[in-house]
């Protein structure tokens, strides 16, 4: 089987003027950058433009740090604020937190093992040990870090412990796999962009706790899952992927439980790789989706 061409990944956003375009695809044409994919949006409410390009990586006469180094200026020219050079040859790294419920879990790994998801999961970490097993089947170590209930100061030194595991693996995406646990807001600052959760809920409805429970009792005719970025702001960081399934008057809540579950796994692992191919582009609290 052969190797997927490496490719170089440009994205970013400025205001919007005209010759955006051209400057850029002048810039890539000037070095011989050969363009395999690129996608345009502009945003008219805040007149912001955005953008994703994929290089061939062999066509440049240099490497990525060089293009990184070059691309500076043109970015500076264009007045842009976040922009990014990342390289497909480097394989992502990922940390998975969870608690007891498996299903997300299971299904992430599951694609890292069929080789549908690339990525080196470098660690799972968990809040309680019952998927510890599973974690070392799949040759990823598992660590174990206990939230005490009701003990504020055990609590603090847990985010600590987990805070020192997460960043010793430096990864490109922190996956709350049904973590259980609200990230305090030095973390969600720290994870920025990195973060991403999955809400077994159609957001911004029924936030918080038990939303099937409150979907229920409600009487919907639907029910889904969100991945989103983590902010301070419980289950309101920018919405990555959404996706429903039909319930109706019969479906007891653990009928709903069950059918919501199959949205979760897929929308995370569509949100996740989204992610990791750079495909996100945030704006405020706002995605653009590539």
């Amino acid at each position: 089987m052969s190797l997927p061409e490496r490719r170089y990944v440009i994205t970013f956003g400025c205001p919007d003027r005209t010759g955006i375009v051209a400057r850029i695809s002048s810039f890539l044409a000037e070095n011989g950058g050969w363009i395999v994919e690129a996608a345009y949006h502009t945003d008219p409410d805040t007149g912001w433009f955005f953008t994703r390009q994929e290089v061939r990586a062999d066509s440049l006469p240099f490497d990525v740090t060089e293009l990184r180094a070059r691309f500076a200026a043109i970015a500076r020219e264009l007045g842009t604020v976040s922009w990014q050079v990342t390289d497909s040859g480097e394989r992502r790294r990922v940390v998975i937190l969870v608690s007891k419920e498996g299903h997300c879990l299971y299904d992430l790994l599951g694609r890292v093992a069929a080789g549908e998801l690339d990525v080196d999961v470098r660690a799972v970490i968990a809040n309680h040990p019952d998927l510890g097993d599973i974690t070392r089947a799949h040759g990823i170590p598992f660590h174990h870090v206990p939230f005490p209930v009701g003990d504020a100061e055990g609590k603090q030194a847990a985010f600590a412990q987990l805070r020192q595991l997460v960043e010793a693996n430096d990864p490109h995406a922190v996956v709350l796999a049904r973590f259980m646990q609200v990230l305090p807001p030095e973390l969600c600052a720290a994870w920025s962009g990195r973060a991403l959760n999955i809400h077994h809920s159609f957001l911004p409805s029924f936030v918080g706790a038990r939303p099937y429970h409150q979907a229920r009792r409600r009487g919907v005719k639907l029910v889904g899952a969100t991945c989103h970025y983590v902010t301070a702001e419980l289950d309101a960081g920018p919405i990555v992927e959404q996706d429903v399934i039909r319930v109706d008057h019969a479906d007891s809540v653990a009928d709903m439980v069950r059918k919501g579950r199959d949205i979760e796994k897929v929308v995370l692992a569509r949100g996740l790789r989204w992610h990791l191919e750079d495909r996100v582009l945030v704006h405020g609290n706002q995605t653009v989706i590539f």
